[in-house]
């Protein structure tokens, strides 16, 4: 069967709605009605899940990072994968928004120009102490900076992950983003619920906004600190 040119039956159409003087709501409604007679589904956009790296890239990855003892190196990437901050937001993190104590970091005007705390483990507060104390004897005010003292790059950052992961022998790609993938997902399949994950993930969500805002790092931490004691990388 010949269909119609969609112009011209756009003009045939035309004429038999100009006499209603329609406007869009009316054109969106009448659309929508004559969908429905013609029983015309309208087609949903396919929803793939993000790739997540397994436990054992995990372990592959990280063996890389500790046989080259690049010190700085490992604190940075032990940073990314504990707290699931953006790269963006890594980079930006100033030594006074580390606190060792409490073992929380702040991430200042993250995206959507949010400020959140986000934990890391116990385990993990004496050598990021260590490197703070690096870092401050060189005179820097951010909590990765480069020789020359200027804060790393979101791109350096990306480098450098793609160079351990390719002497690691992992092929696929393995973005920044799929390594904090991997952490909220970890987490979620330790038992704790999204809920508590949100407070400090720097997701929004308007359906879960209510709930959420009942909810702090405080009621998140003891159960993160619990679960991160089997974390793959310690």
């Amino acid at each position: 069967m010949t269909r119609t040119p969609p112009k011209k039956k756009a003009k045939e159409l035309a004429k038999l709605l100009h006499t209603e003087r329609p406007d869009y709501p009316y054109l969106k409604s009448v659309f929508r009605a004559l969908r429905e007679e013609l029983e015309i589904a309208v087609p949903r956009k396919e929803v793939r899940l993000p790739e997540i790296p397994t436990e054992e890239d995990m372990r592959l990855f990280y063996q890389i990072v500790w046989n080259c003892r690049n010190f700085a190196d490992m604190v940075l990437i032990k940073t990314l994968f504990y707290t699931g901050v953006r790269v963006s937001e890594l980079v930006a993190i100033r030594l006074d928004e580390v606190d060792v104590e409490r073992c929380q970091i702040r991430i200042t005007q993250g995206k959507g120009s949010k400020d959140r705390q986000v934990p890391f483990p116990r385990s993990f507060r004496e050598l990021l102490a260590l490197h703070i104390d690096r870092m401050r004897a060189k005179g820097a005010i951010y909590l990765f900076e480069s020789m020359r003292k200027h804060k790393y790059t979101d791109r350096g950052v990306r480098k450098m992950l793609a160079r351990y992961a390719a002497q690691a022998g992992i092929t696929r790609s393995m973005s920044p983003h799929k390594w904090r993938h991997f952490l909220f997902t970890w987490l979620k399949k330790e038992g704790i619920d999204d809920a508590l994950i949100q407070p400090y993930s720097g997701h929004a969500s308007r359906q879960s906004l209510e709930i959420y805002s009942r909810l702090s790092l405080a009621d998140a931490q003891p159960s993160y600190n619990q679960a991160m004691e089997h974390f793959p990388i310690q």
